[in-house]
């Protein structure tokens, strides 16, 4: 098999690139690992609306472990969590050759903690080691929201040597407050002992919900100004998150005195890259996210979308800081509250994953009140 030649052209740019899905059918027919020998998929992401719509539309392929689960007692939760930790381990093994050559780069997958405990911190601890025994594999990534629980979070876990990927990041201040909670965390696995080149960090900033809550608020303004702004903040914003990241891992003094230690920069992951916007082209949201040291979660849509007709821009990021600031100004000048934008974005998010995990519940313990 070859690799599709825009997506060898976005990989090596810089961008690795991750697909935003699995399913065990995904696993066991072989799809998971065509994608990774024709589309340069080197790593995957999953969340509760993933495995809402892997288990509760899976057909039979989860219906004999939930037969086994129901037959020994298991409860809903426990149930959930064997068919989605049997998931991702078995993905991560699909992934194991790609983690070894990368050197733990990529080849990594992603499973979140229950959103229902985004807003614990403690219990959102607790999960996050429970989730790394249970996968038992090394290129595993727990998932954690960038809530102000979840920022803690993030040091704690991480302090315990396990990796994380960060999710739902709205705001360069809310990044922020993530990149310091990883370097917080490598401090004190250094610490506690732990081989800081075995922590790995992704931080997961969203593009296009920004611009589908902001593209609203342009349209009710309803001035020229307004309206001309249209389709322009998620890129700005996600551009002075990578300024913000050179920055902190490029610049200051901080970082290379872990890197000595052997730690990892926490690379910037463009998440919610599918385009939601019909007028916008279908894979804006990659091809104007390319930089070094960058991943792109791109949904199974927006990737055969990027093969067919991709493009890559290596201008599309790097000095643009300047003019993303000015985009913002323009925002704020017209009418549009940031810090409410983002509020919004950030609460809606953890609603949305609730949201899939409460439906996940209910057809898994009809699936399973059905096989009892």
């Amino acid at each position: 098999m070859t690799q599709n030649p825009n997506l060898a052209a976005l990989s090596e740019a810089g961008v690795s690139v991750w697909l935003d899905d699995l399913s065990r059918t995904l696993i066991s027919s072989g799809g998971l690992q065509e994608q990774i020998d024709t589309r340069s998929i080197v790593g995957v992401t999953t969340n509760p609306v993933i495995f809402q719509n892997a288990i509760s539309s899976g057909g039979g392929a989860y219906a004999d472990q939930i037969a086994e689960l129901a037959k020994s007692g298991a409860d809903v939760d426990a149930t959930i969590t064997a068919l989605t930790t049997d998931d991702v381990r078995n993905a991560c093994d699909v992934f194991a050759p790609i983690f070894e050559a990368t050197d733990g780069l990529d080849g990594r997958v992603s499973i979140e903690v229950d959103p229902r405990l985004a807003n614990k911190t403690a219990e959102t601890v607790e999960q996050a080691a429970e989730l790394w025994k249970l996968v038992d594999r090394p290129n595993v990534l727990i998932k954690i929201p960038a809530t102000a629980a979840g920022v803690p979070a993030i040091a704690d876990v991480i302090a315990q040597g396990i990796s994380v990927n960060v999710t739902l990041i709205f705001s360069v201040e809310r990044y922020r407050e993530v990149m310091d909670a990883y370097l917080d965390g490598l401090d004190r696995a250094l610490r506690n002992g732990h081989d800081a080149g075995k922590i790995a960090s992704v931080a997961s900033f969203f593009v296009s919900r920004v611009d589908s809550e902001i593209d609203n608020r342009l349209n009710a303004i309803g001035t020229p100004e307004a309206l001309e702004l249209r389709g322009k903040a998620g890129l700005a914003n996600a551009r002075l998150a990578y300024a913000a990241y050179q920055e902190v891992f490029e610049t200051e003094t901080r970082f290379p005195d872990l890197q000595a230690h052997g730690a990892l920069p926490q690379r910037p992951l463009w998440a919610s890259t599918g385009t939601k916007n019909a007028d916008y082209p279908d894979t804006l949201y990659v091809s104007e996210l390319v930089a070094p040291n960058t991943v792109n979660t791109v949904p199974g849509k927006t990737l055969e979308a990027y093969a067919d007709h991709g493009w890559v821009n290596t201008e599309s990021i790097v000095g643009l800081e300047g003019s993303s600031r000015e985009v913002f100004a323009a925002l704020r000048g017209v009418g549009v509250d940031l810090d409410d934008v983002f509020a919004v974005l950030e609460t809606e998010g953890v609603e949305k994953f609730e949201q899939a995990w409460d439906e996940l519940l209910t057809a898994t313990s009809q699936q399973l009140d059905a096989a009892r």
